[in-house]
């Protein structure tokens, strides 16, 4: 809203100051500093409201050290997450933006799912909360809805061509557009490691002639709704001690902010041979805020934690970190940057397959971990929370910093 005021100012009456709204870097770091200070000014009020509500946790007796003195501390802390994050995007983004539009959607609607759980298990005294079978209604209708808009809608595309080269240098200052010859709808998304580092989904249907690939979306979206599903549950499951789920979410959400960046600069994303994307610069907005928000969150959430942020929190954080990804066209690096969500889901498959499979062959389920997720593991192991939230965070920048060099190495 603030953007639209101040290009007012600029274009009738000239006010001095006014152009810097047009500068994404400028607006990227408003929106950084107004989510830090919402989450960490008004977080605190909001964990009061929990307190008085009764909102706090209902702590299952696993046996785990320290785990008992959680109990009664205030949940759906998520909603910290999810003010702090759309705040600043309504102030500083463009609304109009195709890609802001769909971070907006995805935030209030994960962020309804899990509200909705967290409302059964505590004002119902529901323990089971959300049936699981309406988590994943809801997640699959956020992926037809993702998949639907980066499949017909006419302003996501990307541009192939390269730049002109006269005033390069200003566009490089002022961030000003440049021409392009043609703009292409296309479902081309990025594979890691790879010279001819480009795919396209329509080659999925390839082999049913060319007038198939307008069917290319019944693939497409069963793709996306997989990757929402996965990501989301991933950082659900993640979401186990103080800490983890939102520092390991900051990192990604850091990378995917340099990604977006890059993506949505002419400049940089030919200089870095990587694919240019229309209007996602934009994105590096929403992605900003969301870090301030989560950092912000830890603030509260760092051990020993003063809140948590329950369903309504984790299953929004997956929800937008898997629906970024889509539309910079990095979800096949997802394995990758999102490691500790994948360890933490392969975890528990692992545990539960296993178990079921020796307890049909030998009469006794086995155990491949001490306990899952993984991050349980290591606490019936005998390592202190923080300091394996500290050693996954680690792990997290590693990861992260693999997902960055493949810009370049191919």
């Amino acid at each position: 809203m603030l953007y639209y005021l101040f290009e007012f100012l600029e274009n009738n009456y000239q006010m001095p100051g006014a152009s810097l709204f047009g500068f994404i870097t400028f607006r990227a770091a408003l929106a950084i500093i107004f989510s830090l200070v919402i989450a960490t000014l008004f977080g605190k009020k909001i964990i009061r409201i929990l307190q008085r509500k009764q909102m706090g946790e209902q702590i299952r007796d696993l046996g785990l050290e320290g785990q008992n003195e959680k109990a009664g501390t205030p949940t759906m802390g998520g909603l910290i997450i999810i003010l702090a994050t759309l705040v600043p995007v309504l102030l500083f983004a463009k609304l109009e933006n195709i890609y802001v539009i769909m971070l907006i959607v995805t935030t209030i609607w994960m962020g309804a799912i899990g509200f909705l759980d967290d409302y059964l298990k505590k004002f119902k005294k529901d323990k089971a909360g959300l049936p699981g079978k309406f988590k994943i209604i809801g997640q699959v209708g956020l992926g037809i809805f993702v998949g639907a808009v980066m499949f017909f809608h006419s302003d996501v595309t990307i541009k192939r061509e390269k730049i002109h080269p006269q005033n390069t240098q200003e566009q490089l200052t002022q961030n000003s557009p440049v021409e392009f010859y043609d703009a292409e709808k296309s479902l081309q998304t990025t594979i890691p490691f790879v010279k001819q580092n480009e795919f396209n989904y329509e080659t999925l249907i390839a082999w049913a002639g060319e007038g198939a690939k307008k069917y290319v979306w019944l693939i497409f979206i069963p793709i996306v709704i997989f990757i929402i599903t996965a990501v989301s549950n991933g950082a659900n499951l993640t979401d186990g001690i103080d800490g983890l789920a939102a520092g390991s979410s900051a990192i990604i959400a850091v990378t995917l902010a340099l990604f977006a960046w890059v993506s949505g600069n002419v400049i940089f994303s030919d200089y870095l041979n990587v694919m240019y994307i229309p209007n996602t610069g934009e994105v590096t907005i929403f992605i900003t805020a969301f870090v301030g928000a989560l950092i912000g969150f830890l603030w509260y959430n760092a051990y020993p934690a003063q809140v948590f942020m329950g369903d309504t929190g984790s299953l929004t954080i997956g929800g937008i970190i898997a629906v970024i990804a889509i539309i910079i066209r990095k979800e096949l690096l997802i394995p990758l940057l999102c490691g500790i969500f994948l360890m933490e889901n392969i975890s528990v498959v692992l545990q539960v397959s296993w178990f079921k499979y020796t307890k049909k062959k030998f009469g006794e389920g086995r155990r491949i971990f001490r306990m899952s997720p993984l991050h349980h593991h290591y606490q019936v192991k005998g390592f202190h929370e923080s300091k394996i939230v500290t050693r996954f965070w680690i792990v997290g920048i590693f990861l992260a910093i693999l997902t960055i060099v493949t810009l370049k190495i191919r």
